[in-house]
């Protein structure tokens, strides 16, 4: 339409695992001006920004309301040939500013394992990527952000201006408004070239040793694993270490042309593949084919492609799990304790008969501040399961053991800080394993994960940090699974007790 915007209509959308969908009023502006209409009328439920469609889960979905398709506006506003800032509008897809900017010798700083999604949504996501461990999350990389707010007003936020509202946007899911803008620094690099080395391991302390031994020596660090494998070969895994290849690392015919790659013709899945395929015995077969085509291999010259985004050649892979779609559930474990807890819970998939037909494992480094942001350090992994009959309760059991793990393992665990807080009062804090599980859940109930055990706890405890200074008698304190529930402490009986 002449004045840039587009007219609204009902459309089915899903996430990029086909599950759940959700009939929506999508809006699909062409210019940055007209989208404050779109989120100023959209009603109570709001309205929430789809980039590509390449997340997982509900993530972009807002069933019966709103839905701002940002594919549109996708344009470049600045770029310093000097420093490799960019400015772009949200919805750039992060393979136009590879297309765009690699042959001019800068690349993304931070990437997912797909091109096919927009920089708006990687900067709510906070993606992270091979490289946490070493540069952390998108956050870090991040300079400015212009952000639609809810009431209709514009705002840029940085890390010194509007700097709560910019660390609440980062990792925030699109939750504080509309990313307009982002200003990106990208990574100069010298070719389009990756010098990656392979290293097959034997088991899940080997794979884990080898990640602590060799990867702060490079870059980018990632493993695919075997989760089908037990006995011996419990938690083996293919190691991919990787770093940018220097111009002169090249082969003499490729120096002419350093971000030149071969061009490959993109393969795409045309039907779902069928359910009976998907089975524990045909997942054995290309694990055990997939590991023994991967051995240990030095400096190999590979493209960025194949390196970044293998999948993204196989248009439409997605359909390889199935109509019924599939989920990717990911976490992320403390170091401590870390081991255990990432056995224990591919343990428990296997016990359940839950194979993940991919299943990646990175390390990841600190935070980038996010207030909502995935990545802490520890081990991440990342397991896609096929749809089944009685899959949902089987990720609900690992959902509350990784989030149980998290608020007890670590030194610096919630629940062992309010302990050291309440010995200062020379009182013993105790929870019952039934509390820590409720807390776990609530968590999960309110779809705040880790993040969200904090808040949980500290609503339920803040009356009885104050109540404590004034009551001396009391020199044991039991958090039980009803006060949890109820997100109430009985102030009275204690008094009673006392």
């Amino acid at each position: 339409m002449a004045d840039g915007t587009a007219p609204s209509g009902t459309m089915r959308l899903s996430g990029w695992g086909r599950v759940p969908t959700a009939t929506v009023r999508a809006h699909r502006p062409e210019r940055l001006r007209t989208v404050g209409a779109a989120v100023t009328g959209a009603g109570a439920r709001g309205i929430i920004a789809y980039g590509a469609g390449r997340s997982y889960g509900d993530a972009a979905l807002n069933s019966e309301q709103g839905v701002l398709l940002m594919e549109r506006l996708d344009r470049y506003l600045a770029f310093d040939t000097e420093t490799g800032l960019l400015r772009c509008e949200g919805g750039v897809a992060l393979a136009d500013i590879i297309a765009t900017f690699l042959p001019r010798g800068w690349f993304l700083p931070v990437t997912p394992g797909t091109k096919f999604c927009t920089v708006g949504a990687c900067v709510a996501c906070d993606v992270h990527g091979k490289n946490h461990h070493h540069d952390g999350s998108l956050g870090n990389f991040v300079r400015s952000l212009t952000l639609l707010l809810p009431g209709g007003e514009t705002v840029c936020c940085s890390r010194k201006q509007n700097s709560e509202l910019f660390y609440a946007t980062v990792g925030g899911m699109g939750l504080t408004g509309i990313i307009l803008e982002v200003e990106l620094q990208l990574r100069p690099v010298e070719t389009a070239w990756i010098v990656v080395d392979y290293v097959r391991t034997r088991d899940l302390d080997d794979t884990l040793n080898t990640f602590h031994e060799r990867d702060a020596d490079y870059l980018y660090s990632v493993a695919w694993l075997d989760c089908v494998a037990q006995g011996r070969g419990f938690g083996r895994g293919v190691l991919m270490f990787g770093r940018h290849a220097g111009a002169g690392e090249l082969p003499n015919a490729q120096r002419q042309n350093p971000f030149g790659i071969p061009r490959k013709r993109d393969k795409k899945l045309p039907l779902d593949v069928p359910e009976f395929v998907l089975n524990p015995l045909s997942l054995r077969v290309f694990n055990n084919l997939y590991y023994a085509t991967h051995p240990a291999r030095d400096s190999v010259l590979v493209d960025y492609n194949t390196y970044f985004y293998p999948l993204d050649s196989i248009l439409q892979w997605n359909r390889a799990y199935g109509k019924r779609g599939f989920v990717q559930w990911q976490c992320v474990l403390p170091y401590e304790n870390g081991v255990k807890s990432l056995e224990d819970i591919l343990r428990t998939a296997q016990q359940r008969r839950a194979y993940p037909f991919l299943s990646v494992l990175k390390r990841m480094g600190e935070s980038s501040g996010g207030m909502l942001s995935f990545p802490m350090p520890g081990y991440t992994i990342a397991l896609d399961f096929s749809v089944r009959r009685g899959l949902f309760e089987v990720l609900d059991e690992l959902d509350k053991e990784a989030l149980v793990q998290i608020l007890t393992k670590p030194k610096n665990a919630i629940s062992r800080q309010y302990q050291r807080l309440f010995e200062f009062e020379n009182v013993r804090l105790r929870f019952t394993d039934d509390a820590l599980e409720a807390v776990a859940v609530m968590a999960m109930e309110r779809k705040l994960g880790a993040r969200g055990l904090r808040m949980i706890l500290e609503d339920l405890m803040l009356d009885l940090i104050y109540y404590l200074p004034s009551n001396k008698k009391i020199r044991e304190f039991v958090v039980t699974k009803e006060m949890v529930l109820n997100q109430k402490i009985n102030l009275g009986l204690l008094e009673k007790a006392g």
